[in-house]
């Protein structure tokens, strides 16, 4: 068992995206940012320069660029390359060993990609679940900063990321999935994750808006890919 061939496909345009049920807006005074497992290994099936991953990284990285700037924390979330079975658990049986063969070739593998490096000051948790909040610390660091949102960028959108969508929201925490800063299998697969976030769990919304609704003051410098 191994991660897909994933063709490349388009992203999702801001008037594409499911209406969210409720109004949350991202407040810098609230937000936490995450980066959810951005390792050159879940990279690898993408192309890098095309769609979806190419715009991906782009946006993820004006993102945490402007949270930065704002005093936003930025929290990425790398799954070990070395992974014991007692707590790899049972994700054996559906994804096989994970990233430990290619790790063991190349430690570099579960390495966040260059574009996206976290900076001094952000935080790095080892990822062991789909939910970013299983076995780490996230839900502590939210609560010590006063924080009770989290936008979510990364991969995949309909496994890790929608999971920690819906484990955010059990824990009364905002979440907020940015519709073309995730990347999945296919297309399918992404309109999945954003259907189920915004009917179920929370708010879909564009990059431009995420940044719009962070700093409303400075206009949203992000490119979106033409219709």
């Amino acid at each position: 068992m191994s991660l897909p061939s994933i063709a490349p496909y388009a992203l999702p345009r801001a008037h594409e995206l499911p209406a969210s049920r409720p109004d949350w807006s991202p407040d810098p005074a609230r937000a936490v940012l995450l980066v959810h497992d951005m390792q050159r290994y879940f990279l690898a099936p993408f192309s890098r320069t095309e769609e979806p991953v190419s715009q991906v990284i782009e946006n993820i990285a004006t993102l945490t660029a402007r949270a930065r700037e704002l005093g936003v924390p930025v929290v990425y979330t790398a799954q070990p390359g070395v992974q014991p079975p007692a707590d790899r658990g049972l994700l054996d049986d559906f994804w096989g060993r994970g990233p430990a063969a290619a790790y063991a070739k190349d430690p570099d593998v579960v390495a966040i990609v260059d574009e996206l490096t976290p900076a001094a000051g952000d935080e790095v948790l080892t990822k062991w679940r789909y939910s970013a909040f299983q076995r780490s610390p996230l839900e502590q660091m939210l609560a010590d900063r006063g924080r009770d949102q989290l936008v979510i960028t990364g991969i995949y959108a309909h496994i890790g990321c929608m999971v920690t969508a819906v484990d955010a929201f059990m824990r009364d925490v905002q979440p907020f999935l940015v519709a073309d800063a995730v990347a999945d299998f296919s297309r399918d697969h992404h309109e999945q994750a954003l259907t189920w976030t915004a009917q179920r769990c929370g708010v879909v919304l564009a990059t431009t808006d995420a940044l719009r609704a962070l700093d409303p003051a400075a206009p949203a410098a992000v490119r979106e890919a033409p219709a």
